[in-house]
């Protein structure tokens, strides 16, 4: 009687409350996932987030160090707005270098929903308000600026659309190629497959980072900046769907001798149909988990190829071409703020990484 009325009080979950109730458990993915999301925000609707036009120079506040917001002043008079103070530029006699030095007596309060550079929101709604700004005649650079006086912050912002869009498209254009090609290699098996294998191989076979600076040198600079996005997006898909291909084969060829697959030969369904309709829809979960953990490797991808000038090209903005100037120790040493960019792809791919873990332990059953 007592088991009868545990079993009626029961609460039987779904699939997907089961699937997020192991996620939650995940606590790195958890906090991948957050991060994840942030950064998606940042980047959807990053003209809202950057108080300065990412492509405007400002040769007078050039190499400006990051200015710090503060609640106190010298006197220690505090100040629940936070504030800039001004900065006056100076000359240091032994190196001639350019330097910035704090006017205390020159305060200027942050202030959110301000007025600022205008743009369109999608390309479709104009605006001209921005998260933050201070007020009129003072600077807010928290990350500081370039060699050209752009807003770094401003810019990481925009950069991180071109980075984590082209790993995003990349890697789903590398599970479209690699599912369809893996699914026909398990399904058919036999010469067909030993075929593919011999393939993948030989895609395999070649490092991976001298083939890709081949194939980017191959796309031509004078291309419009959509053309060069597609044409990194491809580049970088033709150097990963080998590895989801070899494990989509692997399922496969668990699955193809099951009874639904043999059901649906049996009511006269062609291959193909039987590959995409019945055969792949039962490896998705697998394919989101090998997505998700593809996409990290993309991010550092592009941002090595833009690094070395082969990826995205100015006036396109990403996290490789921010690290363009970090190519000379003297510079580095004497603006230490324009490796900023690079603790962006550390954490990015570390926090997509967690989140991909995460993703891996809820969609399997087995996980505690």
């Amino acid at each position: 009687m007592k088991k009868e009325e545990k079993k009626k009080g029961k609460k039987y979950l779904s699939n997907k409350e089961k699937i997020w109730r192991r996620y939650k458990k995940h606590k790195l993915g958890m906090i991948g996932g957050t991060i994840v999301v942030l950064l998606l925000v940042l980047s959807i609707f990053a003209p809202f987030f950057s108080p300065y036009d990412y492509k405007k120079p400002d040769y007078e506040g050039a190499y400006m160090p990051p200015q710090p917001l503060n609640f106190t002043d010298e006197d220690e008079n505090f100040s629940i707005v936070p504030f800039t103070y001004g900065v006056e530029q100076g000359m240091d006699p032994e190196t001639w270098a350019r330097t910035f030095e704090i006017n205390p007596e020159e305060k200027y309060k942050l202030s959110f929903f301000v007025e600022g550079w205008e743009y369109e929101l999608f390309g479709i709604f104009e605006s001209n308000i921005h998260l933050f700004g201070v007020e009129e005649g003072g600077t807010f650079h928290p990350f500081g600026t370039d060699k050209l006086g752009r807003d770094i912050f401003s810019r990481i912002i925009f950069g991180s659309r071109i980075s984590i869009f082209i790993a995003f498209f990349g890697s789903l254009l590398s599970a479209v190629v690699g599912s369809l090609i893996g699914g026909i290699s398990g399904y058919f098996s036999g010469k067909i497959d030993l075929f593919i294998q011999r393939i993948i191989e030989m895609f395999q076979l070649f490092p991976q980072l001298p083939l890709m600076m081949a194939l980017s040198a191959a796309i031509p600079t004078t291309w419009p900046p959509i053309l060069i996005f597609v044409g990194i997006v491809i580049v970088l898909s033709l150097i990963q769907w080998t590895f989801l291909a070899r494990e989509v084969r692997a399922i496969v060829l668990s699955y193809r001798e099951q009874e639904f697959v043999k059901a649906a030969q049996a009511l006269g369904a062609n291959h193909l149909y039987t590959i995409l309709k019945h055969v792949i829809p039962n490896c998705f979960s697998h394919i989101i988990v090998v997505m998700t953990l593809t996409i990290p490797r993309l991010i550092l991808a592009e941002s090595t190829l833009s690094f070395l000038g082969l990826g995205i090209q100015p006036p396109m903005v990403s996290w490789g071409v921010l690290l363009q100037e970090a190519t000379n120790i003297q510079t580095i040493g004497q603006h230490p703020w324009i490796m900023i960019p690079g603790a962006f792809i550390f954490f990015t791919v570390l926090s997509i990484n967690f989140f991909g873990d995460g993703v891996r332990d809820a969609l399997d059953p087995k996980s505690n």
